[in-house]
C-alpha cells in the first residue's frame, strides 16, 4: 500500500514538472520576441520616429545655415575670415543639443577652406600649456611657442532657437524656427543673418500610444 501510495504521489508531479517546463519554454520565447532589433541605416536617411527633434533637422538646419554663409559678402574675395562660436540659445520645450548644430556647421564651413575658427573652448587648455613651455624650463627654446601670437576672431557666430507646439486631439503641430547671426566684433553689427523654418506633423494612433 506504500509502494502504490508513492507511485500514485509520482505520477501526480509529471504533469506538473512538464507544464513548468512548457510555461518556461513559453515565457524564453516570449521574451525572445520583445527583444528589438538592431541594423545600421544611412546616416542621411529621413528620420521619422516621432515629431520631435532629430537628425534630419539638424542636417537640415546646417546644410541651409551652410550654404546661405558661403554665398555671402562677408565670405567674398579670397580673404578667409576667422570666426568664433558664440552662444546659440535653445528656447524650445526640448531638450536639444545645439553644440551638435554649430558642430556640424563649423565642421563644414571649415573644410569648403574659405573660413577659419578659434578653437575657443579650448582656450584655458592653450593659455596653460603656453604658460608651461615659457616658464617651466622644461621645454626647448627652439620649439616652445610665444606668448601673444593668438588669431584674434573677426566675427561671432551667434543665434537662438525656438519652436511652438500645438495639439488638436490626435494631431501634433510643431514649428522650429532657427535663426543664425555673424556679429562683426569691430563694429559690433550683424555682417550676415540667415533662418531656418521646419514644420512637422504626427497624427496619434487611436490605439497604443
Amino acid at each position: 500500500m506504500i509502494l502504490s501510495g508513492r507511485g500514485r504521489g509520482n505520477r501526480k508531479q509529471i504533469p506538473s514538472r512538464t507544464a513548468c517546463c512548457l510555461l518556461g519554454l513559453v515565457l524564453v520565447a516570449w521574451l525572445a520576441g520583445c527583444a528589438g532589433k538592431v541594423e545600421y541605416g544611412e546616416a542621411g536617411a529621413v528620420e521619422t520616429v516621432t515629431v520631435d527633434f532629430g537628425s534630419t533637422d539638424l542636417q537640415m538646419i546646417a546644410e541651409k545655415m551652410v550654404r546661405s554663409l558661403l554665398a555671402s559678402p562677408v565670405l567674398q574675395g579670397g580673404r578667409q575670415p576667422v570666426l568664433q562660436v558664440s552662444r546659440f540659445r535653445n528656447k524650445t520645450d526640448e531638450h536639444i543639443d545645439t553644440k551638435a548644430i554649430t558642430d556640424k556647421i563649423r565642421t563644414a564651413l571649415v573644410q569648403s577652406g574659405r573660413v577659419r575658427f578659434t578653437a575657443a573652448e579650448v582656450r584655458d587648455e592653450i593659455v596653460d600649456e603656453l604658460e608651461y613651455q615659457q616658464k617651466s624650463g622644461y621645454v626647448d627654446e627652439e620649439t616652445r611657442k610665444r606668448i601673444g601670437g593668438m588669431t584674434g576672431a573677426d566675427y561671432l557666430l551667434t543665434g537662438e532657437m525656438t519652436s511652438i507646439r500645438k495639439r488638436s486631439g490626435r494631431k501634433t503641430d510643431l514649428y522650429f524656427l532657427v535663426t543664425l547671426n555673424l556679429v562683426d566684433l569691430q563694429t559690433a553689427l550683424i555682417a550676415w543673418s540667415e533662418q531656418k523654418e521646419i514644420r512637422k506633423q504626427a497624427t496619434r494612433p487611436w490605439l497604443g500610444w
